[in-house]
């Protein structure tokens, strides 16, 4: 959920474009061709370097290639497998052990004899034979580690797709980022043509002599100011596209681009419907319910503890003795005649084991009381999550309607003030203000328009788990 957290507040990056300080025009323009240059080159398609970047990303497929890539999911799927061995190994339990043995020793110098005196005697002897262990009744034991490894199992399965879900969610953060950023490099460079434009047209007016020199040189400023925007633009689009490259792992990231996303209309829906939706679909909370089971099953196996067990063992044995000295049987008549066979039953009850089982099953509980309140708590964090997403989602919207109706005014009320400051009813200054709102405006639009696709596709996502 802290993932998931810092996705919803990577809108919050979403600032609107502010113009940067002074520079000298020849300072700004040299910048501004660094930048072009750079910005072309990422974009640029890397055949030689990286082959499999020669086609814009669709959202789709950087999704995909993040999860396959993903270091996090990748360990939650290590952990999945011992959770499969743990499980084998479970199963294992019900099984006999069947072991064999050997030995061969040997004796020198003086021992006591049957005559109960002292003899310088060397001996030699050896044991070969095997032992069956058959688990009859383990206390419950079995089963329940059985139980208990496979809900574990389920748990971390889920954690899998719960990784999964994390790595989608930033990575659709980064990618609209990505394309915000790009769209960004737009609005500067749409507020630099403006700019040269009216450069343009005052280098005219003053050539006629209806305006006073000092203009040009404010209008020439102004470009070089609003080249510098476009340079920090560009970079900020480089930058942004870097990060995602480097959030799917890429190995390189030559040529690497996206696709832009189809604008369609997703409806808003209400958080309680999102919510209950989010129940059955959301991993994380799939997972954790998963080991709340788990840890209730832990607290039945640590009680298996007080529970008595009954095994069957049975063994084959026969051996060989051989003393210097006397006159021994051989080797094959020996190991023919000490053959034996036996059977057995072995029951333990537990009496006092030091309060050991005791407080296994009390750390059980703990644990299960533990798993119940990480579930809730991820429980409360989706929820405050999701009625935060739908708050800032409706917000956008009415943001965006609004920031479309003042690109529209404040569009008119710029083209309204160079016809007054060309017929000298208006100064530079109102006529620059006049174009720093509809700049303002158009920022704000394309904020508004980002950062509400970014909160309808997680509403989106959360209700249905899919894109």
């Amino acid at each position: 959920m802290k993932k998931i957290t810092t996705i919803l507040l990577c809108a919050a990056s979403l600032a609107v474009f502010s113009t940067a300080q002074a520079q000298t025009t020849d300072t700004a323009q040299a910048a501004t061709s660094q930048a072009q240059v750079a910005y072309m080159a990422q974009t640029a398609v890397g055949q030689e370097q990286a082959p499999f970047t020669t086609m814009p990303w669709t959202l789709g497929r950087c999704i995909g290639y993040a999860i396959d890539h993903n270091i996090n999911v990748a360990s939650q799927r290590v952990n999945a497998e011992l959770g499969e061995l743990d499980v084998n190994s479970a199963k294992n339990q019900f099984l006999p052990q069947l072991n064999g043995y050997g030995s061969q020793s040997f004796s020198f110098g003086r021992g006591l004899t049957s005559d109960n005196t002292y003899a310088n005697r060397n001996t030699s002897s050896f044991a070969v034979g095997a032992q069956l262990q058959m688990p009859i009744f383990q206390g419950l034991r079995a089963m329940r580690q059985l139980s208990y490894s496979r809900t574990s199992l389920a748990a971390m399965l889920e954690q899998v797709e719960a990784a999964k879900d994390d790595v989608t969610l930033n990575v659709i953060g980064q990618y609209l980022q990505a394309l915000y950023a790009r769209e960004m490099v737009e609005v500067a460079r749409t507020n630099l043509n403006i700019s040269r434009t009216e450069l343009e047209r005052r280098q005219a007016m003053i050539e006629a002599g209806r305006l006073p020199e000092l203009d040009i040189h404010e209008a020439r400023s102004q470009v070089a100011r609003d080249e510098l925007s476009l340079t920090n633009a560009l970079n900020d689009s480089v930058m942004a596209i870097l990060d995602l490259a480097q959030l799917l792992n890429l190995p390189d990231n030559s040529g690497f681009d996206i696709m832009p996303l189809e604008d369609a209309a997703i409806l808003i829906p209400d958080p309680g419907t999102v919510f209950a939706n989010a129940l059955a679909y959301n991993h994380t909370l799939r997972a954790g319910q998963l080991q709340v089971e788990a840890a209730e099953r832990n607290v039945k196996l640590a009680q298996s503890g007080y529970i008595p067990t009954l095994s069957f063992n049975a063994g084959l044995s026969t051996n060989y003795y051989k003393t210097s000295g006397f006159a021994n049987e051989g080797f094959g008549a020996q190991m023919r005649h000490n053959f034996g066979q036996s059977i057995g039953f072995s029951l333990s009850v537990p009496i006092f084991d030091a309060f050991s089982t005791r407080n296994n099953v009390r750390r059980a509980r703990l644990r299960q009381e533990s798993a119940r309140l990480q579930l809730d708590d991820s429980r409360n964090n989706l929820y405050k999550a999701i009625v935060q997403a739908h708050t800032q989602a409706v917000g956008a919207m009415e943001k965006e309607k609004s920031a479309a109706v003042a690109v529209e005014s404040t569009q008119a009320a710029f083209e309204a003030m160079q016809v007054k400051y060309d017929n000298g009813r208006a100064n530079s200054t109102e006529l620059e203000t006049a174009r720093q709102n509809y700049i303002s405006s158009l920022a704000q639009s394309v904020q508004a328009r980002y950062e509400r696709i970014l909160r309808a596709r997680i509403l989106e996502f959360y209700n249905t788990s899919t894109l």
